[in-house]
């Protein structure tokens, strides 16, 4: 290893400098109230999340409608009482650390009205008290047993489109140094963009220009309500892993990713899948990570890397090859949520700590701590 390992060198997204490139990538936790909002839940895990060691944290898919949430008890910032209770929670969790945080902005389409993933899996009908009529580009259910979403008008998809402006604005007075749009895993940007869920024949349907029409929309309308020079970052699924040629594919995604480069995203964050329920994924250490470094080479801006890079020394290999910019951890953090200063201490890093923990500094390593 490097005497200054990549994995602990600074990054910039845009206007935010990031301490080193470990990255919290957003984790659901379906602990929010029925109305989403905050509990005690994310009390304790935002802070955890804080003290990590992470340079930034980017906090679940929070919905920007009632009937955009995944589930019942997803978070949202449709409206101002969300936001007020966000931004107290914000504010405490900064007295502690100085680890900025960022929200994913999402609106799941016709995966939402589902229950937590725990209690069972599958659509809640609409008339049940958790249930509601999903959305999506065409009236194609993901699952065959769904009831089929409705197909969204050109009046309704405005609607969407001003909706996740509007939740880009509390996300800003709530106090979250980044916006992460949710193109990925299926949800409702990821559904207009593939050809597998979009049968649409106007303008949000059929050429590849037109079913990236939307995501770019949503990106221009919240770069427009935002500050100027406000960081926006894009997730998207690199693949459907499906048929590569009638599906989304790296190719789709590349030109997806050199057109939000030009509209000012600060980064590409690469995941993959959750559009078809037939989907055939290759799942393997570092098996998003090829997607990534494809995307990489095309575009001007960071690219971040996610899935199963649980290993320092993966992570640093990731970055070492200039396969990716920066990586995102998600179920490995949860499993250790002190994996940067785990990694810190194999790469022969510094990291910095709350000084309540200087103590812990291990046996035999020096200088593995510093106070923020």
């Amino acid at each position: 290893m490097s005497a200054q390992p990549k994995l602990f060198e600074s990054i910039q997204f845009g206007s935010l400098s990031l301490s080193n490139k470990i990255i919290i990538a957003p984790m659901c936790q379906y602990s929010a109230t029925d109305q989403g909002e905050v509990t005690y839940w994310h009390e304790q895990q935002w802070a955890n999340y804080a003290l990590s060691g992470a340079s930034l944290c980017i906090v679940e898919a929070t919905a920007v409608q009632a009937q955009g949430r995944i589930s019942y008890a997803d978070l949202g910032l449709w409206n101002d009482t969300q936001r007020d209770q966000i931004k107290a929670l914000l504010n405490k969790v900064k007295t502690i650390a100085p680890t900025p945080f960022a929200v994913q902005l999402a609106h799941a389409g016709r995966k939402a009205s589902t229950d937590k993933p725990w209690l069972g899996k599958g659509q809640i009908a609409a008339d049940h008290q958790h249930g509601w009529q999903t959305v999506s580009a065409s009236d194609i259910a993901f699952n065959v047993e769904d009831v089929a979403p409705h197909a969204l008008t050109l009046d309704e998809i405005q609607t969407i489109i001003d909706d996740f402006a509007q939740a880009a604005i509390r996300a800003v007075e709530a106090g979250f140094s980044l916006i992460e749009i949710h193109a990925a895993h299926g949800y409702l940007l990821h559904q207009f963009m593939s050809p597998l869920s979009n049968f649409r024949t106007d303008q949000y349907g059929g050429s590849f220009e037109n079913r990236i029409r939307l995501t770019l929309e949503v990106f221009q309308a919240i770069r427009n309500a935002v500050p100027a020079n406000y960081p926006i970052g894009v997730r998207l699924s690199a693949t459907d892993w499906m048929d590569a040629e009638n599906g989304w594919n790296i190719e789709s995604s590349i030109g997806l990713s050199k057109a939000l480069a030009q509209l000012g995203a600060v980064y590409i964050h690469v995941s993959s899948g959750g559009l078809h329920a037939q989907q055939d994924i290759k799942i393997g250490a570092n098996y998003q990570v090829p997607f990534a470094n494809a995307i990489k080479k095309q575009v001007n801006i960071p690219v971040i890397a996610v899935g199963l890079i649980t290993e320092a020394e993966q992570a640093e290999q990731i970055l070492q090859q200039g396969e990716a910019d920066a990586v995102a951890l998600a179920r490995a953090i949860l499993y250790d949520p002190r994996w940067p200063w785990h990694a810190a201490a194999k790469l022969g890093a510094k990291i910095s700590i709350a000084p309540q923990y200087l103590r812990c500094q291990p046996h035999g390593i020096k200088d593995l701590f510093s106070a923020y």
